[in-house]
């Protein structure tokens, strides 16, 4: 009988299994949780960068044409864009943001801060011109001004660029970890169906050995007793390989008895040859001593069978013993 994995195993294996696969599907679900409010930020703050650069030009404007020299608007507002700019290229420990992830998020960012070097070098221009305006400079002021105009239009198209590829790539991570969380969920459908399966195997064997050790206590099966010859988890098995036993016992006495009546039966037959011999015989005094022989030899074998059916008794004291100890 080939003995498999023990019961308690299979059900501490099944156990495990749906452990793992639920602190997965938990730890994803965290982890892209996490991950979206991470990328949501800074998906944000790339979004405010276009707002920035046309808060600094507008501002930028106001100030020329209402001759204010008041810059702590525009100050502010360039302030914020270069660290925004820095937390999106080199990571944010404050706000927990992670360096620019890609080779093309990190190459747009490097152009974005070519452009905007140009543009924050016209702005602090702007400014000194502003500070001490006249009419020999107004002429370069207003050339200046016409040049954040032009290029704040392409500062704001590729601030846009890195607003795309950074939502581009949340998109992806959100869905290469949704196909892990279908992935396991998937597998848990498939572990709930071969748990269900296992657990119908152990049911059934546990039935069919109830059954073989009812038939056996009510005494229907054959004689002799067939062993039982089944596959089943080790803790049956080695119940199955007991009751084996305890079966090899009982054909062993069954067929210790047969024999011993069967003994019994030669020693009758011979004794009833005897006496038709001696009815027949002429000559009794031979017939005698022959029939002395038999005697002798038939004393011998009642002794030999009272021994075995003395054998036979202490045999099936100790099955009744082994049967009380087993109830």
């Amino acid at each position: 009988m080939k003995k498999t994995a023990t019961i308690s195993n299979k059900i501490k294996t099944i156990g495990l299994l749906f452990v793992i696969l639920m602190s997965s599907v938990i730890a994803t679900t965290i982890y892209l949780n996490a991950k979206n409010e991470k990328d949501a930020l800074i998906i944000n703050i790339a979004g405010k960068q276009r707002m920035l650069t046309q808060k600094i030009s507008k501002n930028v404007f106001y100030l020329y044409h209402n001759n204010q020299h008041s810059f702590s608007e525009l100050d502010n507002a360039t302030q914020e864009f270069i660290y925004n700019l820095n937390s999106l290229k080199d990571g944010n420990h404050l706000i927990k943001i992670e360096p620019a992830p890609t080779t093309a998020i990190s190459n747009q960012i490097s152009k974005v801060e070519i452009l905007w070097f140009n543009f924050y070098e016209n702005i602090k221009d702007i400014k000194k011109l502003l500070q001490n305006r006249n009419e020999k400079n107004e002429k370069t002021l207003k050339i200046l001004v016409d040049t954040v105009y032009a290029t704040n239009i392409n500062l704001l198209n590729e601030v846009d660029k890195i607003v795309s590829l950074y939502t581009t790539y949340s998109e992806r991570k959100t869905t290469f970890i949704n196909y892990f969380q279908y992935l396991f969920a998937l597998i848990i459908i498939l572990l709930i169906i071969y748990s269900y399966f296992q657990l119908k195997s152990m049911e059934e064997n546990a039935k069919k050995f109830l059954e073989l050790s009812k038939n056996i206590k009510e005494g229907k099966l054959n004689e002799p007793i067939d062993l039982i010859h089944f596959e089943a988890e080790k803790e049956i098995v080695e119940a199955t390989d007991t009751l084996n036993c305890f079966i090899n016992k009982i054909n062993a006495a069954m067929a210790y008895s047969d024999n011993a009546s069967k003994k019994l039966e030669d020693l009758t037959n011979e004794f009833d040859e005897i006496l038709d011999e001696l009815s027949e015989s002429r000559d009794l005094s031979n017939q005698l001593y022959k029939s002395e022989d038999m005697v002798i030899e038939s004393q011998e074998n009642l002794l030999n069978f009272t021994h075995k059916l003395e054998e036979l008794k202490k045999e099936l004291n100790s099955l009744s013993k082994n049967c009380n100890k087993s109830e």
